[in-house]
């Protein structure tokens, strides 16, 4: 028999309010955590992996691809466990704080991938460490929210955080511009051997570590079960099966994760390849891909504000859907212009969707989980984004290698948007106190 599930430490109806300067010590992670994203994995790293260090725009875009993958497929397998563990030994920010840490050290060793074939190795194994340490930490911390804000706030505190983390985004972004690649620059960094692209690595990990300590200062975790790690894991893992199972008895969940598996593939193979394929189809170089980056953020952190809003009252499906549509739409028109300014008007459309369908996903389900299990439901979240991960990376690598086309190759991620788009439209809406009503 499994073990029992541990107590509830939430009431039915959620919470009280946290203090707000817990609140915004949380919310201030996702302005320290975005700077990986933004800078390693889209605009900055993954554009002079491909052009610089492997040599060679379409064979760096296929290895790129494949590490993507293989950290997806990683992340996927081993999220939900931890989720697992996390809910059974009941506190969060340990687990936050070594998956934090194993991030900000792939980041800051990336200062050392020189612009030399000899350093792709290096270059995917850190950067693939970094995706996998920056996943893994957003699952703990993406399920403290719930205990954190009142039910009818979590739309809106969990928009803000993504807007937060645009914003953070967007800055470090123009730090990396202006004090670093875009000649002479505010601190003197030389530019041979790429060094003031390479010194954004460290700048980054930086950035991540000074903003990530407001919430490990001033946010409160829940309780600590007492419960010895042995024990939790094999719990977590007799647990996690049961959870696996019962999924046919949380219907609309299980319709969530599904088609949530198809659109974040789609939005994490386009953040993986977006600086890649502004740098090769349209022949961008570093700086103006840090520019597109910029604007892309500033979009992204308007529409992730502006949507909160619309999370609270419209509800997180209908917000879903709305921002998946703004997502096709625009993304199929990339894929067709010729002209950098049709891109750069599109592009920045397409930022304005990207932040609320991620926020609204994660209070779909703060809303929607059990408060017994939320941990190990983000965790399963995690698995639906990242079961299939490898397959839109893998796709866009072999589609362009097959068709020797960037525009070939990046249709996958419009496949995946619209094929998640369509599962969407049998999810039900979440309801304010946490439980969902399935369709008859």
């Amino acid at each position: 028999m499994p073990p029992a599930r541990p107590p509830s430490r939430t009431p039915p109806d959620g919470p009280p309010s946290a203090p707000l300067r817990a609140l915004v010590s949380w919310a201030l992670y996702d302005w320290a955590n975005s700077g990986f994203a933004a800078l390693v994995q889209t605009f900055v790293f993954a554009a002079y992996f491909a052009r610089a260090v492997a040599g060679n725009e379409t064979l760096g875009t296929a290895w790129w691809g494949n590490m993507m993958g293989v950290a997806g497929l990683v992340i996927g397998l081993g999220g939900p466990v931890l989720g697992a563990v996390a809910d059974h030994t009941g506190r969060r920010k340990p687990w936050l704080a070594v998956f934090t840490t194993l991030c900000i050290a792939a980041t800051a060793l990336l200062w050392f991938v020189r612009p030399d074939p000899a350093f792709v190795l290096p270059a995917l194994v850190l950067a693939g460490i970094g995706t996998i340490g920056s996943e893994y930490a957003m699952i703990f911390y993406n399920s403290m929210l719930p205990d954190l804000a009142e039910r009818t706030r979590i739309g809106r505190w969990s928009g803000w955080g993504w807007g937060l983390g645009y914003a953070g985004g967007l800055v470090l972004l123009v730090l990396a511009l202006y004090g670093l690649v875009r000649a002479p620059g505010w601190f003197g960094i030389p530019h041979h051997d790429a060094l003031n692209v390479r010194a954004v690595m460290p700048l980054t990990a930086l950035w991540y570590l000074v903003f990530c300590l407001p919430l490990f200062l001033f946010t409160p975790d829940t309780p600590s079960a007492r419960v010895p790690l042995s024990r939790a894991v094999a719990g977590a893992a007799a647990r996690l099966r049961g959870s696996l199972r019962d999924l046919r008895n949380h219907r609309h969940i299980a319709l969530f994760l599904l088609a949530r598996m198809f659109y974040n593939d789609g939005l994490t193979t386009m953040f993986a390849f977006g600086g890649i394929y502004a740098a090769a189809t349209f022949g961008m170089d570093s700086s103006e891909v840090i520019v597109f980056g910029i604007g892309l953020n500033v979009t992204a952190g308007l529409g992730a504000a502006a949507f909160a809003w619309l999370d609270d009252r419209l509800g997180s499906r209908r917000t879903i859907l709305l921002s998946l549509m703004g997502l096709v739409v625009p993304g199929t028109a990339i894929l067709l212009v010729k002209s950098k300014t049709l891109f750069w008007i599109f592009g920045l459309a397409i930022g304005i969707f990207v932040g609320p369908v991620q926020a609204s996903s994660r209070s779909w389900l703060a809303h929607a989980a059990p408060a017994e299990v939320r941990t190990e439901m983000f965790g399963l979240m995690a698995l639906s984004g990242k079961l299939t991960s490898f397959l839109g990376p893998f796709l866009v690598g072999w589609l362009t290698l097959a068709t020797n086309s960037q525009r070939l190759g990046m249709s996958a991620v419009i496949g995946l948007l619209a094929v998640g788009l369509a599962g969407m439209l049998f999810v039900p809406e979440a309801t304010a106190h946490g439980r969902e009503q399935d369709r008859a």
